[in-house]
């Protein structure tokens, strides 16, 4: 892998250079407590030292509602919405959330791709940037704390700038395109990266392995844990839309007045909303909220096996987000105590 280093000042020339390969978007702060993604005119307010944004960015790949084609009912025909799709960046996308991307890639580029999708991945240029985890963060317990492939670029904090790891061809020709900008990697840089990475791993909330909790879920579903925590839940999905992995989505064929046209539709759906669950005839497979709630755990810690992670990247945006106060991590670490207490019995 190629290492390079730009120093602080000239951070700010690079990330006014990256428009030159499409529109860039990199976090802002929105508010006293949140962060989004938003089109970057003025680099400056970039936010470096943001945790997490309030959308994921699975927006830019799967938006919250997109149309799809365009349906000639009375001639049996239809127009697929392929819109042109312009080169962008996102900047400053971490480690966990560069994981997801590559979870959805899986997913949405297998062998059969989601044109949507794909276009708008082949795109995409991702840079990353390191961070430093807070309380509701666990994903050194997912193993998606660093990341070696997925990205283009990658920023690692040093106390007068970044060392950039280099990750594809696009990051070759984007540093070679702009060298002047660059310096070499010295001892003291590398000592500094370490540093950095050894205070990060000490601030985690906890550690050890999460390789099992899909089977003590399932060890422990019958749990008064689950009925206590499921009649918090508020079933707004709040959970599944800021999740960077969650996908689930509804498609709707919508007529025009005329009778004859009409377009088709997808958009975001949550397992936590009844209708999710609901079939025709009336019946649903998850007619109540411990169902709903419950399956979203199972779900979230099944395992990718590409990628041989789970769904869940321990971002910690379920909790953060939450209005209910419901604590997704902590409610794991409770599932793993009581399944050894079930075992020991």
């Amino acid at each position: 892998m190629r290492y390079v280093k730009i120093k602080d000042e000239k951070v700010y020339e690079f990330l006014e250079g990256l428009k030159n390969y499409g529109k860039l978007y990199a976090p802002v702060k929105i508010s006293d407590k949140f962060y989004d993604r938003k089109e970057i005119d003025d680099v400056k307010k970039i936010a470096f030292d943001y945790i997490r944004t309030i959308m994921p960015a699975k927006k830019f790949f799967i938006p919250p509602k997109e149309e799809m084609f365009e349906i000639d009912i009375e001639n049996g025909e239809y127009k697929e919405k392929l819109e042109e799709v312009e080169p962008f960046v996102l900047f400053g996308m971490h480690p966990c959330e560069i994981v997801a991307l590559r979870i959805l890639d899986g997913i949405y580029m297998d062998e059969y791709a989601d044109i949507y999708y794909t276009r708008r991945r082949k795109a995409g240029i991702i840079i990353g940037l390191s961070c430093l985890p807070d309380e509701y963060c666990f994903c050194n317990l997912r193993r998606t704390d660093f990341v070696d492939i997925g990205f283009d670029l990658f920023f690692h904090e040093l106390p007068d700038g970044y060392l950039i790891r280099v990750g594809s061809p696009n990051g070759h020709k984007i540093i070679d395109e702009n060298l002047d900008l660059f310096a070499e990697v010295n001892q003291q840089d590398i000592d500094a990266f370490r540093e950095f990475e050894e205070k990060r791993q000490r601030m985690f909330r906890c550690y050890g392995s999460f390789d099992n909790i899909r089977y003590l879920l399932e060890l422990t579903m019958q749990d008064k844990l689950w009925d206590e925590e499921s009649e918090k839940c508020f079933g707004c999905g709040n959970c599944t839309n800021t999740c960077p992995t969650c996908r689930c989505y509804d498609v709707q064929d919508i007529p025009n007045i005329d009778g004859k046209t009409g377009k088709r539709i997808r958009f975001w759906d949550s397992c936590q909303f009844r209708s999710h669950g609901l079939v025709a005839g009336g019946h649903n497979f998850r007619p109540t909220k411990k169902d709903r709630f419950l399956n979203r755990y199972i779900c979230k810690n099944s395992y990718f096996y590409p990628l041989g992670t789970s769904y869940c990247v321990g971002c910690g945006n379920c909790t953060y987000f939450c209005p209910a106060n419901i604590d997704f991590l902590g409610n794991l670490l409770k599932v793993r105590s009581t399944a050894e207490e079930v075992k020991n019995a």
